[in-house]
């Protein structure tokens, strides 16, 4: 065994965010791929073109198709691209920093009126976020809103008629397809490399990283409590991710989200060959939700599982080794009440099979709470299917930094989103006026005063 080989197997990799090494420093070398200047030489060309079977122009006639069809894709897809360059104040994360620090990412237009989905580790901690167009026109950006626990942010810029992507379906998508992600992985902060097209395929679904988990055990603000609620089912791909490619679309060939561009494996910190995505189903969803109510209503279970093994099929009377196996319950939680027991295998939610513990979670964080969703379960060696009314995950009274960052509404301790007609509907009020309490930190001012989930507020000191 050489060396070399040896020595690589000592490197331990390392999952890292893509944006965490796009800060925007100055002094970057950017060479040339040029050849040197050599001798002239002629050469003669040939006296008549080399015959062409018919296979080989069959075979070139495809290889043009899809070269067409990857160029009219980047064409389509690239306008409605961003570049996001934010300014993050020294804190708990950036103690060591002697001031302010610029960083970077991407993020994807996907409202005409300037709502962009990008990633929570991109924005999540701006104290200013600007927003650069393909046609070199930029903006301030607000923070509507992020998700740590899937690593989804909504930042707004204000505009009309701007280039918009609408999403395709990750649910659908297969392993071997052909896939594109574009991304600023810009080097310097001048944007040399702004709105990289790269293609490849769907190397895998499903993978759990634990990257999301980590960050947020490691994250004063949030800690283990949160870490239990992060959803990781990655998308891989070998489409070409750098730093700086953070919060980018990966497309399919329809031009449809697949899925949002988010982490890298490697031991150096730039690509080698392992890129992972959001899956496009769970990042609209928290999109939807951070757009329409500033925070997250997140569909909850109640249940800690496992994935199935090979005995664990022959233990519980499985017909194959899929599913996930229920180790406890909550007590009192959506779970508990609706009739699920310890040993129970989950087979499938709402129709769509279940295999891993990360599809799982992700299929009922796409749920709203209350909706009714049915649940099959191998029990005792019998399929068995249950009906399940879903709480709300417990996840939003404990995120410091909501939707607008140094609102009242965050120094008091609680969060509210406006009253649409259809949160009017919901909660019973007779008009969409004001706004409404979502979310309650139990420590905070406005806790200890009695404000709760649910409560309307039509004005402050009456205004």
């Amino acid at each position: 065994m050489s060396t070399l080989t040896n020595m690589s197997r000592r490197v331990r990799s390392r999952m890292i965010f893509t944006a965490a090494a796009a800060s925007l420093l100055t002094g970057t070398a950017v060479l040339w791929a040029q050849s040197r200047e050599g001798p002239s030489v002629d050469h003669a060309p040939p006296a008549t073109a080399p015959a062409v079977h018919r296979s080989s122009e069959d075979a070139l006639a495809g290889a043009l198709s899809l070269n067409a069809a990857f160029v009219d894709l980047a064409e389509r897809v690239t306008p409605a691209v961003v570049r996001i360059e934010v300014r993050i104040q020294p804190g708990a994360r950036t103690a060591s920093a002697p001031g302010p620090r610029l960083a970077g990412g991407t993020g994807f237009i996907i409202s005409p009126d300037g709502y962009i989905v990008t990633n929570d580790h991109v924005v999540g901690e701006a104290e200013e976020i600007t927003v650069w167009l393909q046609d070199r026109r930029s903006y301030g950006a607000e923070l509507v809103g992020r998700d740590p626990t899937t690593d989804v942010a909504v930042i707004k810029i204000e505009g009309e008629d701007l280039p918009t992507l609408t999403w395709g379906s990750s649910a659908d998508l297969r392993v071997g397809e052909w896939v594109m992600a574009v991304g600023n992985p810009g080097i310097g902060g001048a944007g040399q490399l702004d709105y990289t097209v790269t293609t490849g395929i769907v190397s895998a679904k499903g993978r759990p990283l634990q990257l999301l988990n980590r960050s947020l055990q490691q994250d004063p603000d949030f800690g283990a409590e949160l870490a239990g609620y992060a959803i990781e089912n990655f998308i891989q791909t070998d489409a070409v991710i750098n730093p700086g490619n953070s919060g980018g679309p990966m497309v399919d060939l329809y031009g449809g989200v697949v899925g949002v561009n988010s982490a890298i494996a490697s031991t150096s910190g730039y690509y080698q060959g392992y890129g992972f995505a959001i899956p496009a189903d769970l990042a609209r969803k928290i999109a939807e939700d951070l757009i329409e109510y500033g925070t997250i209503r997140r569909g909850w279970l109640g249940v800690s599982v496992t994935g199935v093994t090979a005995e664990d099929a022959e233990a519980y009377g499985l017909d194959q080794v899929a599913g996930v196996l229920v180790q406890a319950l909550t007590e009192d939680s959506p779970a508990d009440d609706g009739g699920l027991e310890r040993e129970d295998v989950i087979v499938s939610v709402a129709g769509r099979s279940v295999d891993r513990a990360g599809l799982l979670q992700q299929l009922i964080a796409q749920q709203s709470p209350g909706d009714r969703v049915e649940i099959e379960v191998v029990r005792n060696g019998k399929l068995e299917t249950l009906t399940v009314e879903l709480g709300e995950a417990p996840i939003n009274g404990r995120r410091p930094r909501e939707a607008r960052v140094g609102s009242i509404s965050t120094r008091l301790g609680f969060d509210v989103y406006d009253i649409t007609p259809r949160v009017a509907e919901r909660y019973g009020f007779d008009e969409a006026v004001g706004v409404v309490v979502s979310a309650v930190d139990p420590s905070g001012p406005a806790a200890r005063k009695g404000v709760a989930e649910g409560l309307r507020l039509r004005a402050v000191n009456r205004i």
